[in-house]
């Protein structure tokens, strides 16, 4: 609903509405790419306890700069990383808005590779950062050629990469990312934020982190970690630049709760992984579904399926709606994006599609 003309809002945010995917009660959610498996009762036992001690010291400031919590986060990446190269903040959308606030701004310009996350021209419009859209392939590729040149025009402040991508499951390989990274004259973001459900192969760029002092590598622990509710997004760079975002974040940003809960939850890491190769393999199984059926489908290295094409895929999303699935209406016209869930919520699924469809 538009603002009323009264509220003295910034006049590039008048027409704007918040950004968010549909909430409906009452649902099977296969919209915003969860984890359907929540943690066990003995990882829900330890979080709370880990939360509890932290209640006793709720009467001062957390650790603003959560070094316990960020060298957690670097013995997880591996590659020889330590605290003072990862950084955290409430979610990968924070640490994404501190990256635009402190390499994007008024004058600079950042640059991705649509369709992708949709986020990403918000932190842009909220930072007053010019935003430069180029387009992906016909199979959501990014042609190296195509997007050198583009670069070569714009010479952004900051490129985003996304890898798996958002929505459309597509990793980019790491000639992609070495030659973006050598073209570019600010910094290279990729977003990994679905890294560790990609298929056997396909490379991170963590690999080539020590090669490039300007490229930061974003996680998150909503997705892999069944942690979407405890806000924990995290980053990989150079020290330097660890150093950068420091500078923009706010004071003592990352609560004595959250830190508390994902250092907890960082402790059962191995069990709470444990499910992502059976999600790897229900994606697997539902691609293959959806071809089965007719379906035109983009290859996934993430936790999700973009599937298409419709005439009016709203109708198709109403219509899975109204036999309780909700999936998400995003990404290029005639597409559709499912998240991957528990069998019985992918027959579900399967069945209500069908009855839409069919």
């Amino acid at each position: 609903m538009p603002l009323p003309s009264w509220v003295p809002i910034r006049e590039d945010l008048r027409g704007f509405e918040p950004y968010g995917a549909p909430q409906i009660p009452d649902v099977i959610n296969l919209n915003v790419n969860e984890n359907p498996y929540g943690p066990s009762d003995g990882v829900a036992a330890d979080i709370a306890e880990a939360v509890r001690l932290a209640a006793t010291t709720l009467n001062r400031y957390p650790d603003r700069e959560a070094l316990v919590l960020r060298a957690g986060l670097a013995d997880y990446l591996g590659h020889d990383l330590t605290a003072e190269r990862v950084w955290a903040a409430n979610g990968s959308n924070e640490v994404m808005l501190q990256i635009l606030q402190a390499f994007g701004g008024p004058g600079r310009t950042a640059l991705s590779f649509a369709p992708t996350y949709s986020m990403y021209p918000e932190y842009a419009r909220d930072t007053h950062t010019r935003w430069v859209a180029g387009r992906r392939e016909q199979d959501f590729s990014v042609d190296l050629e195509r997007a050198l040149a583009l670069i070569e025009v714009e010479q952004p402040d900051v490129v985003l990469l996304t890898s798996p991508n958002n929505p459309t499951g597509t990793a980019l390989p790491l000639e992609t990312v070495r030659a973006v990274v050598e073209a570019a004259p600010g910094v290279v973001v990729v977003d990994e934020a679905y890294a560790e459900f990609r298929r056997q192969g396909t490379p991170s760029a963590l690999d080539v982190l020590d090669e490039f002092p300007r490229l930061l590598v974003t996680r998150t622990m909503s997705k892999a970690f069944a942690l979407a509710g405890g806000r924990l997004g995290y980053v990989a760079a150079d020290a330097a630049i660890i150093d950068a975002l420091r500078i923009v974040r706010l004071p003592y940003h990352l609560s004595a709760v959250t830190q508390a809960a994902a250092s907890a939850a960082l402790r059962h890491r191995d069990e709470l992984l444990a499910r992502v190769d059976e999600l790897r393999a229900t994606r697997d199984d539902l691609a293959a579904w959806l071809k089965e059926q007719g379906f035109e489908v983009a290859d996934s290295d993430a936790n999700f399926v973009l599937f298409g094409r419709f005439d009016d895929r709203h109708a198709i999303w109403q219509g899975l709606v109204d036999r309780g699935v909700l999936i998400r209406e995003t990404g290029p016209d005639g597409w559709l994006r499912v998240s991957v869930g528990t069998p019985d919520e992918m027959q579900a699924f399967y069945t209500s599609l069908l009855e839409v469809t069919r």
